[in-house]
């Protein structure tokens, strides 16, 4: 009895601890999946909460949009571009004051939305009124007035730009110096986002010239002599200096089998660095990629000012392509090295390049919003810059600075700017492409460079006749006209 009993007792003691470790065990499952719960809830709230909220699936944007008047966009000094006014049917209309000129950048509301009428869609659809507002509307069947959005587009460099652009297909994009911020924006050929749903079709005819397409964010190019910059910024990481540099140009140089030819077979004789830089040697350059630098040097400087790398400007925007390596034959590498060949940019990215050698090296995120502001004017967020670190030395600063002088002083972009009322620092491009005609695309990438309220710029023409002097002479009058000449 005694024994059955001690066993019995046994059996009851297991079974009781038996249950036990299961309470346990699923007390810590539970735990564990609460946790795991508020650990996606919060990376939901930091990284995906925003693409949700502007998702067209999304019902709660359904159900603002029939209680919410869309908050308007708003340039730098608070001119509208983009306002919902009613028409006199009392229907709301989106107006868009300025026309064509912020087309691409602003974008549209018909047909879907484009530009930051669609990136910013939630925000101008979000009402930060006073709880008393909100009260009040309810109470009167008022509808909320969405938040309005201030932008950092400046409308007389937009306007600069535009102008100076004379209707040639291409782009210009202008950047605060200090900040990044983008001033102008302007892409051609364009649209009028207020009769896009009457204009659809024809926009979207095979031979438009892609007028939806912002070419300044989403163009690829082949960026031409403006990629000496980066040949430029590979040898003086190696080097340190341009003491040793030196190069008797003929008008073409040969390695191997392939030949490289400055423009018009132009002989131009003994150069130093900054004499090829400012002439745009191409026959230098070639020689420098071929026989000076290291082989991995044009694609780690390629890399450091963030070829391959995406960008979240907030519009859409393609990246910069860049393929060089060590296993690249000498022909592709001479190519590379005077911007031509696989390598592609982006006129916004070639803008952050200039930007990063006029800011001591470090290169910020160009953005196109300044604050959120609800209909009272009260500020309800405000957006900052972001660096992306330094992408050249301080040494390598200095010369390329010098040398991005030397072209507007004494080299290819001179006659240009012969009469511009400010300092200028830049670099030219003439680059071919394919199937094209005889035609090539023209660049100019630059910088203001006065110390007070400068201004970075790039301008690509596509298709041009007159070669590099071409996107340079848009530059310089957009500048004579935004600094009142």
């Amino acid at each position: 009895m005694t024994q059955t009993t001690w066993k019995d007792g046994s059996r009851r003691r297991q079974k009781k601890a038996y249950t036990g470790k299961a309470y346990v065990f699923a007390s810590y499952l539970f735990l564990f999946l609460f946790v795991a719960m508020i650990a996606y809830m919060v990376y939901f709230q930091v990284n995906e909460s925003e693409q949700l909220l502007q998702s067209p699936y999304n019902n709660r944007l359904t159900v603002q949009q029939k209680n919410t008047i869309r908050g308007a966009l708003l340039a730098n000094d608070g001119s509208i571009l983009a306002q919902t006014v009613n028409d006199e049917n009392g229907n709301e209309v989106r107006v868009y004051n300025y026309g064509s000129l912020f087309a691409q950048t602003v974008g549209y509301t018909d047909y879907g939305n484009a530009g930051l009428e669609a990136t910013q869609n939630y925000i101008l659809m979000d009402s930060s009124e006073t709880i008393l507002d909100h009260i009040s509307g309810d109470l009167t069947d008022r509808k909320r007035q969405g938040d309005d959005i201030v932008t950092s587009l400046d409308v007389a460099m937009q306007t600069a730009a535009y102008n100076a652009l004379g209707g040639q297909k291409g782009a210009v994009v202008v950047l605060d110096a200090d900040t990044s911020k983008v001033l102008a924006s302007v892409s051609l050929p364009d649209f009028d986002p207020n009769t896009v749903a009457e204009d659809w079709e024809t926009l979207n005819l095979e031979d438009s010239g892609s007028p939806f397409l912002n070419r300044g964010l989403q163009g690829l190019y082949e960026p031409g002599s403006t990629f000496k910059i980066v040949t430029t910024l590979a040898y003086l990481n190696e080097f340190g200096n341009d003491a040793d540099f030196h190069f008797n140009c003929t008008g073409e140089y040969t390695q191997g089998t392939y030949t490289i030819h400055c423009s018009g077979n132009t002989a131009h004789g003994e150069q130093t660095l900054a004499d090829a830089f400012a002439n745009s040697c191409n026959c230098a350059f070639s020689y420098m990629a071929t026989e000076l630098l290291d082989s991995d040097a044009l694609a780690e400087a390629a890399a450091s000012v963030k070829f391959n790398q995406d960008f979240s400007f907030g519009l859409p925007s393609s990246t910069s392509r860049y393929s060089l390596d060590k296993t690249t034959k000498d022909g592709l590498t001479m190519q590379t090295a005077i911007g031509q060949g696989d390598t592609l940019a982006t006129p916004i990215h070639m803008a952050m390049i200039a930007q990063s050698v006029y800011n001591n090296g470090e290169m910020l995120l160009p953005s196109f919003i300044n604050q959120v502001q609800n209909i009272n004017g009260n500020v309800v967020k405000t957006q900052g810059v972001d660096s992306l670190g330094t992408v050249m030395s301080q040494n390598a600063v200095s010369y390329l600075k010098s040398y991005m002088r030397g072209v507007v002083e004494r080299g290819t972009a001179s006659g240009a700017f012969a009469d511009v009322p400010v300092t200028v620092c830049g670099k030219t491009g003439t680059a071919e492409y394919q199937n094209n005609d005889g035609y090539v695309h023209s660049w100019f990438v630059g910088f203001t460079d006065t110390g007070d309220n400068d201004i970075v710029f790039a301008v690509i023409i596509e298709e041009a006749t007159e070669g590099e002097t071409t996107a340079a002479q848009v530059a310089a009058n957009m500048l004579k006209e935004y600094y009142g000449q």
